[in-house]
């Protein structure tokens, strides 16, 4: 059984880190709560992607925090990263679970009730749901579901959901309310001043409502 804790996901955008960097974001948001990081640089070739995922996984060594991901399965295996994380268009599930053998964690984004109802639970450990609301990180976004949308999508999963999607610290409540396991962040602390101070902010609210 793969043990993870999706409550605060964090979601590394190099853009929005590029005053202290993903590494030291990383390293502040872990230390101040942050329960899985993803490494996410659609810019970035594979190379590029292993350099910056090896450094995180020793910033996040011993934390217990886990290092995830997207979509590039190569850069994935050579990290020896915990997880991976694909989106719909990005690579079958099988396909990857394939490549990435049976101890990996691997994600899965879903943003429709039949998507998340398709999900094999043999082969994916996680959906990444949404997106809650409309979000500029990704522009090629759809359609935002709203809280209801997410509850439904959250039912339909076969496997336990981290909300995404425009989320912030005053959603938390909501977000455990409709059945996720937590929610994935990235302008909500990548964007700020003191990422620190925000994922403090973030964290101390999922404590207030986690089951």
């Amino acid at each position: 059984m793969k043990r993870f804790d999706l409550s605060l996901y964090l979601v590394l955008d190099p853009d929005l880190c590029a005053g202290i960097g993903m590494i030291e974001t990383a390293r502040l948001a872990v230390a101040s709560g942050v329960t899985m990081v993803q490494l996410r640089d659609k810019h970035a070739g594979t190379a590029r992607m292993i350099e910056t995922g090896r450094a995180l996984k020793q910033t996040l060594a011993g934390s217990g925090a886990l290092l995830v991901v997207n979509d590039d399965v190569e850069a994935a295996i050579a990290i020896g990263a915990d997880g991976l994380h694909i989106g719909q268009e990005d690579m079958d599930a099988r396909k990857a679970r394939t490549m990435i053998g049976p101890d990996m964690i691997l994600g899965l984004s879903v943003e429709t009730a039949q998507l998340a109802g398709a999900v094999d639970p043999g082969l994916v450990d996680y959906t990444g749901v949404g997106p809650v609301f409309a979000t500029p990180t990704k522009a090629d976004h759809k359609q935002p579901i709203g809280f209801d949308g997410l509850a439904m999508l959250v039912k339909a999963s076969p496997v336990p959901s981290v909300a995404i999607g425009g989320l912030k610290a005053e959603h938390v409540a909501e977000v455990f309310t409709a059945g996720a396991k937590g929610l994935a962040v990235v302008s909500a602390i990548c964007g700020t001043a003191d990422p620190e101070a925000a994922t403090r902010r973030i964290a101390a609210e999922i404590r207030k409502v986690r089951p």
